[in-house]
């Protein structure tokens, strides 16, 4: 009897670790088919329907699922109070790790000088208009819930999430036949999202080989000494920042933690947007690290939009690097102007993918270097838009965990 049930649950732990192996071989049989492919773009385009097809059905199921499991997280939190609670708990999380991510990322530009006998050449880039600071604040709240829910814009869904929990909390016990409905919406949701992910291995297919392909080693190794600085400063993020913080604040094992989130991890890294790994996010977070779905439910939608820990380190490393390549110097006052405009910048774009040229272009011009510069990095920000969702995505992960234990919810 003890032998069946030991096999049985060695079955299910296999079950369960199926995703993670084909999400991992999938994307190695893409590197090795992007690389047979550099000279044959247009067989490595064939594969390009493939990812498309999964990145829309994400934005399909994502605004549904992460409208329906916040207002659910937020309308079983009886105490209003408490809501603010873990609200400014997760905002001072992020800001504490995005200003850790600001200086690992000067440091290490500083010290490697990445920038450092490249040749500027004579490619542009056009930098696409930016809203300000106050216009990002102001687009939160919309003028129509309908428009925020056609354009997916996550601020906006998130606010009117939030604001509908409330009043759900505010009018009990009448709200009960609305919030159940969101409750079968959700599980309906869940259902479908584990049907999507299933399809994962074959988005990464569509998604990397095109991208393998087309940025070869000729474009890679003039610029490999900074695409080596960013990706030290990702696993010094990752790798002791958020272990620490998972170590010092909260009851999670590390292996516990990064064997849980490794699929969604894989889905950051090879989707580069942080939006698309989200439904995988909640989904590994409240079955398999059993974190609350009133938590998780708040912090990754909410995490997934305005958390910029890999944008900072982005940002940083990155402006340093074109200022070094056209030989100009940034004072200390100059790389804290950079950090403070792609920071606030950056709200309300983590979750788009490429977003970081947008916002780049941003923190060039507010330091006074040719936004031009922004050519120099423009063929491998694919391969650095990767380290930076994926530092985002588990920075967001790392944050729901230390809530989970700091603020109790029932």
């Amino acid at each position: 009897m003890e032998r069946r049930v030991g096999k049985n649950s060695r079955r299910k732990k296999m079950k369960k670790n199926k995703l993670a192996v084909a999400i991992f071989l999938s994307l190695i049989i893409s590197v090795i088919l992007g690389a047979c492919l550099q000279s044959k773009q247009e067989i490595a385009q064939m594969f390009s329907p493939l990812g498309t097809i999964y990145i829309n059905l994400i934005k399909m199921i994502m605004v549904p699922l992460v409208f329906s499991s916040l207002v659910l997280g937020i309308s079983s939190i009886t105490d209003v109070k408490k809501i603010g609670k873990m609200g400014i708990g997760t905002v001072i999380i992020f800001l504490a790790t995005t200003a850790i991510a600001v200086i690992i990322g000067l440091l290490l530009s500083n010290i490697f000088k990445p920038g450092m006998g490249i040749l500027v050449g004579n490619g542009t880039y056009e930098a696409k208009e930016f809203p300000s600071v106050i216009d990002s604040i102001v687009g939160i709240f919309p003028s129509n819930i309908l428009d925020a829910f056609l354009n997916a814009n996550m601020l906006q869904i998130i606010f009117v999430s939030i604001i509908i929990g409330i009043g759900i909390v505010k009018v009990s016990p009448k709200g009960k036949v609305f919030r159940e409905l969101l409750e079968d919406l959700f599980e309906v949701m869940s259902i479908i999202t584990k049907g999507v992910m299933v399809l994962t291995p074959i988005g990464i297919l569509g998604l990397m080989i095109p991208t393998i392909a087309q940025n070869g080693l000729s474009v890679l190794l003039p610029l490999g000494k900074l695409i080596l600085v960013f990706y030290l400063a990702v696993v010094i993020q990752i790798g002791i920042t958020y272990t620490l913080s998972l170590k010092g604040f909260s009851d999670f094992k590390i292996t516990e933690f990064f064997k849980g989130m490794l699929p969604a991890q894989i889905v950051a890294f090879v989707t580069c947007s942080s939006a698309a790994a989200l439904p995988l996010s909640m989904q590994r977070m409240q079955e398999k690290l059993k974190v609350s779905k009133e938590v998780s439910g708040f912090v990754l939608p909410l995490g997934s939009t305005i958390n910029m820990d890999g944008n900072a380190l982005y940002q940083g490393i990155v402006a340093l690097f074109i200022a070094q390549a056209y030989g100009v110097e940034l004072n200390f006052t100059m790389q804290m102007m950079v950090v403070l405009t792609g920071t606030l910048a950056s709200i309300g774009a983590a979750g788009i993918p490429g977003a970081g040229m947008i916002v780049l272009s941003t923190v060039l011009a507010s330091v006074g270097l040719p936004i031009d510069g922004i050519a120099l990095v423009a063929g491998i920000d694919r391969i650095l838009d990767m380290g930076r969702t994926l530092t985002n995505v588990t920075g967001d992960a790392v944050t729901a965990c230390i809530i989970e234990k700091r603020v109790k919810i029932k």
